[in-house]
């Protein structure tokens, strides 16, 4: 009776591994190799709903000349520097006082890593960025993400001053 418990428990775990290994799931299409989300990070937000509307950079930036817009990264990291925290304060700032303000938070890898990989880098990056802009009070609604990994480098070289600049996260108003 213990022997046919085994062979029944063995067949069910092997049934369970093997539908679970040879489910495959599409990859949608995203625009310019990028990954879009405005919401709380779900899974669904991680395939590009924008909700925002709109959502194209435009010229007009109420911290020009004063803040920062790009903030940088070290390797393998989602960790926004010390140095960087005051500058998204104050970005946070901007948005809780004007709430027709919008921004887009792009986040960017170096080419190091697979592309899937350095997709879901650039989108915690850009999340961390966003984590820190609700917690000094903008408003969910004026913040969208999109992560772009390697697709879009600042620098072409392939030195590490090159591979520096690409990890980013650049915050981009939009209308």
């Amino acid at each position: 009776m213990s022997q046919h418990k085994l062979i029944v428990a063995s067949l069910l775990a092997a049934l369970l591994i093997g539908c679970s290994s040879s489910r495959s799931i599409p990859d949608p299409e995203p625009t310019d190799s990028a990954v879009e989300s405005s919401g709380g990070g779900s899974a669904t937000d991680a395939y590009g709903s924008d909700t925002m509307g709109g959502g194209e950079p435009i010229d007009y930036d109420p911290t020009a000349g004063e803040l920062a817009n790009i903030f940088y990264f070290d390797f393998d990291s989602a960790e926004l520097r010390p140095e960087d925290t005051d500058i998204v304060a104050r970005h946070a700032m901007q948005l809780a006082g004007n709430s027709n303000l919008r921004v887009r938070l792009e986040g960017h890898a170096d080419e190091r890593g697979s592309r899937e990989y350095n997709i879901g880098l650039g989108e915690r990056r850009s999340q961390t960025v966003r984590r820190m802009l609700l917690i000094q009070g903008a408003a969910t609604s004026q913040i969208s993400t999109v992560s772009f990994g390697e697709e879009r480098p600042a620098a072409m070289g392939d030195s590490e001053d090159d591979y520096a600049q690409n990890r980013r996260v650049e915050i981009k108003y939009t209308n």
